[in-house]
Formats: structure tokens, C-alpha cells, sequence
């Protein structure tokens, strides 16, 4: 495994990502954002109609020599991940239909487990210039806690606070990384395939906490480092080329942090706590009435004491919306769902209106 190198945060470490990740203290990382290569398997150069030659990705680390050596790289990495990251810990990874579908499976074989896959939904994407495919528009990421059991961080308010007080879909429309944004050197693009700052700010206010380790073991030119030091987050940057290591530390040194109480999520257990039994009393919801999920695939009826009785299960808004989906847990006060005025009104709403008189 390698000796424990002092643990140091703020850095970027060279290297191969394996070696480092494995010469950390175990269970040390809040987070891990992966962007691993791609494996695009890019037969010869992409012309556009006027013949210039569309920048790809055809760097030696992007190639391996088959699937199977592409699994057992991302194996090796996954599994080094999963040591550093603490009991409730989590991990982002992102990838295209190269190879997402195989790095999903390893991660649930590992002991992972899947909490969300997002779409990041291109504003501006390369068109397809052979004209032989639909246009490659999106990219997947995978949110995955370190087990089923993981406790892990959602700051479900900030990221609905994002989306103007909706709640965030995991379709996410971003523009790729362009403008002054872009690293250049020597007047072309210094990696090819750094990803937009907004893409990583999203991510790291969604799923971490002020002072947590986020850790990088693809670090490229920075993009996860230089978005953690303005949230005023810890990192570590692992990255095997010295020149992407160089102007990762470039950048992030020019990064201003934000300041602390401006980068802090709200937690909502500091606002009063509402039972749900108090809509029932407040007549906000009544006995008998119906609940849905949002897409009208489960219900259950309220009871007057303020739980719900579906089909087979007897509990809370949270116990039966679990018990229903065949869930670990479930946030009862954003699965279930009242009709009024014909429309599907999400009963946290309700709850956001007794918790507004009470603080008013």
C-alpha cells in the first residue's frame, strides 16, 4: 500500500492517483469529485465541413488497450477512493457513454451506492459534423455515498435556493467551459477537457460542508480546487502531468476564498420544527386525504393522528413514503404530494406556511 505520507490539505500531489490515494489516512475525505479518462476509443482525427481538425481527446492517458484494462484501472481507483473517504462520505464521478455504464456498475460492485445520476445538459455542444449520430449534448455524473448506510451531506435548502426555490432536478443545463474561463496555453486550450466552474460549484454546495476534504484524483488544470477554495472548502488535487499540476496551482493560488458566512448552507433543523400532525390539526391537510409522489405512482391516506396508511404499510410521512419506493429512508416532506386547485402541490409548502406564522 505504501507508507502514510503527513497529511497535508490545500495541495496537489504528482503522481499516479492509485499510489497517493492509497498513501492517505483512511477514512480522511469528506468527498471525492472524479473525472476520470473517458476511454473514447478515437479511431483517426474529426474533421469539420471545412476540413480543419476538431480538437479531441487523444492523449495517452484517455487510452488503454481494452475494456478489461479499462475495468481494472477503474477498479484500482474506486477502490482506493473508497478507503480514504470517512463512514459518510460520498463520491462524484463523471463520464460520457463511453464509459459511465461500466464505471455505475463497479462503484455498486464495490459497495458503493447510487443516490442520484445527473444529466449535464450542454448549452453549447459540439455538433455532430459527420452527420451519422444525434449530437453528443450531455454528460452523466453519478452521486453515490460510500455505502447504504452513509449518513451523507444534501443541502437540500441551498440547492433549492439555486433553482429559485424549486427544488433541484437532476437535469442540470450548463454551458461548457469557454471565454476567459478557458485555460490557454500558447494560445490553445491548456486541457481538453476542463469542465465549467458552475458544474463544480453546484456539486460542492450541494453535497458538502464548509472546511469538509474534497478530493481530486484527476485533477487536470484545477477546476475542483479553485471552486473549493472560493466555497471555502479543504482539497486535494492528485494529477500525474506536471504541467496541468503547475497551472493547477497557478489558478488557485489567484482564488480569492468568499467569506465564511456567505458560503454557509442553512440548516434547516435551525428553523422551528413543524410535526406533520400539525397540518392535519391546523386543517391545512385532513383525515382521509390522499398523497402522491410526484409522479402519481404511490399513495397514501392521512390519518387524524398524522400518519399515513397505504396499501401495506402504517407510519410516518417518512416511513411509509420509504416503505412504498422499497426504500432505506425517503424525505417524506418532499415525496408526497396534496391536489389542490387540480394541481400537485408538494406538502412541504404547507409546512413552509405554518413555519412562516410561527416566525413571523
Amino acid at each position: 500500500m505504501g507508507e502514510i505520507v503527513p497529511f497535508q490539505v490545500n495541495q496537489v500531489l504528482e503522481g499516479d492517483c492509485v499510489a497517493a490515494m492509497n498513501a492517505l489516512p483512511e477514512a480522511s475525505v469528506d468527498l471525492v469529485f472524479a473525472d476520470p479518462p473517458y476511454n473514447l476509443q478515437l479511431a483517426g482525427n474529426l474533421l469539420r465541413p471545412n476540413n480543419t481538425r476538431v480538437d479531441g481527446v487523444d492523449n495517452d492517458w484517455d487510452k488503454f488497450t481494452d475494456f478489461a484494462a479499462y475495468d481494472e484501472f477503474t477498479r484500482a481507483w474506486l477502490t482506493a477512493a473508497r478507503r480514504v473517504l470517512k463512514p459518510d462520505g460520498a463520491l462524484w464521478v463523471i463520464g460520457s457513454y463511453h464509459n459511465i455504464y461500466r464505471v455505475g456498475a463497479i462503484l455498486q460492485d464495490l459497495g458503493y451506492w447510487i443516490l442520484n445520476d445527473i444529466v449535464w445538459r450542454k448549452t453549447n455542444p459540439m455538433p455532430n459534423f459527420r452527420g451519422r449520430r444525434f449530437t453528443n449534448a450531455h454528460e452523466t455524473l453519478l452521486w453515490c455515498a460510500r455505502s447504504a448506510d452513509s449518513r451523507y451531506t444534501f443541502n437540500y435548502r441551498s440547492m433549492k435556493a439555486l433553482n429559485e426555490e424549486l427544488q433541484m432536478r437532476s437535469d442540470w443545463l450548463i454551458p461548457l467551459c469557454t471565454g476567459p474561463e478557458r485555460l490557454k496555453r500558447d494560445g490553445l486550450k491548456a486541457h481538453p477537457t476542463q469542465k465549467p466552474e458552475a458544474l463544480l460549484h453546484r456539486v460542492l454546495l450541494a453535497s458538502t460542508k464548509q472546511d469538509d476534504l474534497v478530493l481530486d484524483p484527476f485533477f487536470g488544470t484545477g477546476t475542483t480546487g479553485a471552486v473549493a477554495r472560493y466555497l471555502n472548502r479543504r482539497f486535494i488535487g492528485i494529477e500525474r502531468d506536471p504541467d496541468y499540476a503547475a497551472l493547477a496551482r497557478e489558478r488557485i493560488a489567484a482564488v480569492e476564498p468568499a467569506a465564511a458566512e456567505l458560503v454557509n448552507a442553512p440548516v434547516e433543523r435551525d428553523e422551528p420544527r413543524i410535526p406533520f400532525g400539525t397540518l392535519v390539526e391546523r386543517g391545512l391537510l385532513r383525515p382521509g386525504e390522499v398523497l402522491f409522489d410526484a409522479r402519481r405512482r404511490w399513495t397514501a391516506k392521512i390519518r387524524a393522528d398524522g400518519t399515513l396508511i397505504s396499501a401495506d404499510s402504517l407510519g410516518s410521512i417518512h416511513q411509509v413514503g420509504a416503505q412504498v419506493q422499497g426504500a432505506t429512508a425517503c424525505n417524506g416532506w418532499s415525496f408526497w404530494h396534496v391536489e389542490r386547485k387540480g394541481k400537485p402541490v408538494p406538502i412541504d409548502l404547507l409546512r413552509q406556511q405554518v413555519r412562516a406564522e410561527k416566525s413571523g
